[in-house]
């Protein structure tokens, strides 16, 4: 039985291309060059790339790509956009808890929960982190965002998700968060580029800023920051608060 996560990947290509929360990757990419100070002979690793929205954008500023996502649909989708522009990046359909690579990657990004904060289990949700810091070269950098625990404790997931709806787009409803998982149990709805309508049962992990501080030292990396995650617009001054809903996290070995 597919989990809610393939579920939700499946033919949604262009719907997803449209979501609001995929709006924001010229900036994106923008701070991520900053963070790499345009050197275009890095390699770079994209977890959980989806329909290649960053790596598409990244090749076109000279940099190399691999993309990787656990969706056949979303790889497809991402090939064909590469291809339509001429772009040479090698997209795989690949586990992010088991990568083939090592040592390999000069930064690996992982924005807009690419997979981290999905998994069933904090086990695999760490198994992430693991697989992808093998995949890193020794003192390379990982970037990558998460949802913010702190968020649910002194706001409400339901008003945060209907605010953020537009029509046409995904719902997300029947909120339930519980404190001792942190978790957010939720049932998205949404039509799929077949126009099938689908009603999901997703399940997503929340962290505090001291459990990926942990997990990443745990992993051998030796400066950790994390900072808010505003859609579109990442900085190294945006102190992370309470009303952040994401968290990004800059990890280096």
């Amino acid at each position: 039985m597919k989990k809610w996560y393939e579920s939700l990947f499946e033919n949604y290509a262009v719907k997803y291309d449209n979501e609001v929360y995929t709006q924001g990757t010229l900036a994106e990419c923008d701070f991520i060059e900053k963070e790499i100070s345009y050197n275009k002979s890095l390699k770079i690793l994209d977890i959980g790339c989806g329909t290649g929205r960053h790596s598409i954008e990244l090749s076109k500023r000279g940099y190399n790509l691999t993309g990787i996502d656990l969706s056949s649909s979303m790889i497809e989708s991402a090939k064909k956009k590469a291809d339509s522009l001429s772009l040479n990046i090698n997209f795989k359909i690949l586990d992010a808890r088991d990568l083939p690579f090592n040592e390999e990657f000069d930064l690996v990004i992982m924005i807009c929960e690419g997979g981290f904060s999905l998994m069933e289990t904090d086990e695999m949700n760490f198994d992430i982190l693991k697989s992808a810091t093998r995949a890193l070269e020794n003192k390379g950098k990982f970037i990558f965002t998460t949802l913010n625990g702190l968020f649910p404790i002194f706001n409400s997931v339901k008003d945060f998700y209907q605010s953020n709806s537009k029509e046409g787009n995904s719902s997300c409803s029947n909120n339930s968060f519980d404190i001792m998982t942190f978790r957010d149990h939720n049932i998205v709805t949404f039509t799929d580029d077949l126009g099938n309508k689908k009603e999901l049962k997703c399940d997503e992990r929340y962290y505090v800023p001291s459990e990926i501080t942990w997990m990443l030292k745990s992993l051998g990396y030796k400066k950790i920051d994390i900072y808010g995650a505003k859609l579109g617009a990442f900085s190294r001054d945006d102190k992370l608060n309470t009303q952040d809903f994401e968290m990004l996290v800059i990890a280096e070995k």
